[in-house]
């Protein structure tokens, strides 16, 4: 028997009276308040052109949390590996496995994070970077592995430095890739949730073992907004439902401040688009969001749950992570211990 482990997911959101300054110095406080809650990550999500999410140069910010935290991993959840070099990337987290070793990890994506158009202004040849993202994961690969001088290009400040990768996704694509390489796979269930449990099983069926990792190792996302009771914890998911809407819409914005549930914002909420998106969303107190954590680790078998949370106030966001860490420090399962 373990204690299944516990990540956050960081957006740093922003809201319709919190500028960018005091996004950051939030996330650092949710960072601190995360270590000391006993969270084993946490990450940070690249998102380009989005009004709402300040995560966009995700590797200064990776650097910045790690420099204010002392055990915490801090890593990206993810970088999306096709608007960027691959040698860039490798000397990016080289230099950050240097200065905080042991503590930082690199997820890769390949999805845009943004719109068609804001990619194609990241890079013009972006799509065919896509179809070249397992090349280019084994490109990474090979510069933290490579001592070779014979090598015509290095990234030396990555050669030999202690770099864990994770390979990401939404789809199905990416665990045929992850299951290959031997790496971990981590899918983003808190939007996506549709291909979940056939992703998990390509993965877990195809595996391959690798120096990196001896057996499979899962890792999904969850929406947490988690109160004192009940009502309060539905009335601060209202800023969320009315984002969600957005995204859906294309009609992006700031988060806005919670406001009592109303019936448009119920009806909102059961929408079946929302609803299949926001499919393992729980909100509740700590009992209820304990409760269908552990429904949720149960049926996916998942080895660790990344949890975000969309809130408003700081303050609220600071409580329903200590409420979710409390609810996860009583939940434990008859899952092997993978050491990652």
């Amino acid at each position: 028997m373990k204690k299944t482990k516990y990540s956050l997911l960081e957006l740093a959101m922003v809201g319709e009276d919190i500028d960018h300054d005091e996004v950051f110095k939030n996330s650092v406080e949710t960072a601190q308040k995360a270590e000391d809650m006993g969270y084993h990550r946490f990450w940070l999500a690249e998102h380009h052109n989005m009004i709402s999410i300040a995560s966009s140069a995700t590797v200064v910010l990776i650097g910045h949390i790690a420099g204010h935290t002392d055990t915490i991993r801090v890593g990206s959840g993810g970088i999306m590996l096709p608007n960027h070099s691959p040698l860039i990337v490798a000397e990016q987290f080289g230099t950050l496995g240097h200065l905080y070793p042991k503590r930082v990890d690199l997820g890769l994506g390949r999805a845009p994070g943004t719109d068609q158009v804001t990619a194609h202004a990241i890079r013009s040849d972006r799509m065919s970077a896509v179809h070249r993202f397992p090349d280019e994961v084994r490109e990474i690969q090979s510069y933290f592995e490579n001592r070779s001088t014979a090598e015509k290009v290095r990234a030396t400040v990555a050669e030999g430095v202690d770099m864990p990768l994770y390979i990401l996704g939404s789809s199905t694509d990416s665990a045929h890739l992850a299951a290959k390489l031997g790496l971990p796979y981590v899918f983003a269930s808190h939007f996506a949730p549709g291909q979940l449990h056939q992703a998990l099983s390509i993965y877990h069926n195809e595996f391959e073992p690798s120096e990196n990792l001896e057996r499979p190792y899962t890792i999904a996302g969850i929406n947490i907004i988690a109160a004192d009771s009940h009502g309060e914890a539905e009335r601060r998911s209202t800023s969320m439902y009315r984002m969600m809407l957005g995204v859906l819409t294309n009609q992006l914005d700031y988060m806005r401040r919670p406001t009592d549930m109303t019936e448009d914002i119920r009806q909102l909420r059961d929408h079946p688009a929302l609803r299949q998106m926001l499919k393992y969303t729980f909100v509740g107190d700590q009992d209820h969001v304990k409760e269908k954590t552990e429904e949720f680790v149960r049926d996916t078998g998942v080895d660790e749950v990344i949890s975000t949370s969309y809130l408003y106030h700081q303050e609220h966001r600071l409580q329903s992570i200590a409420l979710f860490a409390n609810a996860m420090k009583e939940l434990q399962f008859e899952q092997i211990d993978h050491g990652i």
